[in-house]
């Protein structure tokens, strides 16, 4: 569940909720793991997790088997996609969820998710290539709850939010039965103390003694836990009673600060970007935030919200954005050039439009990469440049003076449409010379 629903949430009535603009994106990079990725760092923070295996070779299968010991096991594909009990894969097999308590249907379906591409509501129509697979013990479940820490700007810090309804939506839940939300302001300092957590276990339903220390000694892990990685989000849907009574976290969703990446320089290190968009891993690497779309104006501007405003003035006059890119509030000469390198490098943009307000960017700065990138790169396509702010009209000057064809405007408005119109422009002219080719044919 994203920040933002859950701050939805907090307010005791969950309503529809609106798009932050037409495409409800939000320019930033997010470090994603894989699922049993999250258990190992839950498992290290002392929270308890079934115990597991991962196969990425078929021939590990059987000794993944032997360091198990269950009367049931579950096999998880391991992608970074929602759906997978209800997805399919390539080779016709469907789900990539399966429970049994034969050991050798545990290697069948290995086999058929193993080296195979999964789809799900979530994936594109080609899915996901299975690299991974999690075998893991199966836990008799009595009762699901759910528990998750996160930094909530409304209450300018953590928040512990729980619910006895686990193992469902939880929007759902606190849209139907809000009293069946608890939400709790953390002190950053003291975060999650044997106070809280004791009334938060009881609120869960922890009611037997033995069962309600254990929910508290997970509860306090999990702060452990938010706070040593420096979490933005823990989300423990379902915390699951079982009959042997134990409290076990079942499924878990992590979400990081990318502003503390040089403390947690080891967790950054698993992000596997094999499943990333390679336009978004490569904008990354010059401290760039990439998202792509299926418009044709490529988009470059410094801000989430500026980008959100270009793209709804693109479609409000009648274009659509190809993607977008961001180059945040420092962004250098050097940095400008891989932009424009990044968004030309897309076959759909037939346009370019930079939509740039400078108030700690310098707009010469950016002027200077446009010139560079447009001359080194042989930029063939219509460019229209709407710069405001620090130094703009030192901009002005610079591309006024490089001799480029470059268009520009005095506002988002013209801007947005002098894109849309060099698209059309475009388009006309390959299709008279389509005709011009039959006629002489």
């Amino acid at each position: 569940m994203s920040s933002f629903l859950v701050r939805k949430s907090l307010v005791g009535s969950v309503k529809t909720l609106k798009s932050l603009s037409q495409f409800g994106i939000v320019p930033v990079r997010r470090l994603n793991l894989l699922e049993y990725q999250s258990k190992e760092l839950l498992r290290d923070s002392g929270v308890s997790v079934q115990n597991f295996a991962i196969v990425d070779d078929l021939q590990k299968t059987p000794n993944a088997l032997e360091t198990l010991h269950a009367e049931e096991y579950v096999v998880k594909a391991q992608v970074l996609a929602g759906g997978r009990g209800k997805g399919w894969f390539d080779n016709g097999f469907k789900g990539g969820v399966k429970i049994t308590k034969d050991k050798k249907a545990v290697a069948e379906y290995v086999k058929s998710m193993l080296g195979h591409r999964l789809i799900t509501k979530q994936t594109s129509k080609d899915g996901i290539l299975v690299q991974k697979i999690m075998i893991a013990e199966s836990v008799d479940i009595t009762r699901e709850t759910y528990v998750c820490i996160l930094m909530d700007r409304s209450h300018n810090g953590p928040v512990l939010i729980a619910s006895p309804a686990g193992g469902m939506d939880i929007e759902a839940v606190a849209e139907k039965t809000p009293e069946q939300i608890k939400t709790i302001p953390l002190d950053i300092y003291t975060g999650i103390d044997d106070e809280i957590a004791k009334e938060v276990a009881e609120f869960l339903g922890f009611k037997e003694e033995k069962l309600k220390q254990k929910a508290v000694y997970e509860l306090k892990n999990l702060w452990k836990l938010f706070v040593d990685i420096d979490a933005l989000q823990v989300e423990i849907n379902p915390l699951v009673e079982t009959k042997d009574g134990e409290v076990v976290a079942v499924d878990a969703k992590i979400s990081f600060d990318d502003n503390a990446e040089f403390r947690q320089k080891d967790i950054f290190d698993l992000e596997d970007t094999s499943e990333k968009d390679p336009r978004e891993v490569d904008a990354s690497k010059f401290n760039l935030n990439y998202i792509g779309m299926d418009g044709n104006i490529g988009c470059l501007v410094n801000g989430a919200g500026l980008a959100m405003a270009t793209m709804d003035i693109i479609k409000l006059n009648g274009g659509t954005p190809a993607n977008f890119l961001d180059v945040g509030g420092s962004v250098k000469e050097d940095q400008v050039y891989q932009a424009f390198r990044i968004l030309t490098e897309d076959p759909k943009v037939q346009s370019i439009l930079v939509n740039v307000f400078g108030g700690i960017v310098n707009c010469a700065t950016i002027a200077k990469g446009i010139v560079s990138a447009a001359r080194n790169l042989g930029l063939k396509i219509p460019l229209v440049v709407r710069l405001e702010g620090t130094n703009v009209n030192e901009a002005k000057k610079i591309i006024a003076e490089s001799g480029l064809p470059i268009l520009t405007a005095n506002d988002l408005d013209e801007a947005a449409k002098k894109a849309v119109a060099s698209i059309k422009k475009l388009q006309s002219e390959e299709g008279h010379n389509d005709l011009k080719l039959k006629m002489s044919q």
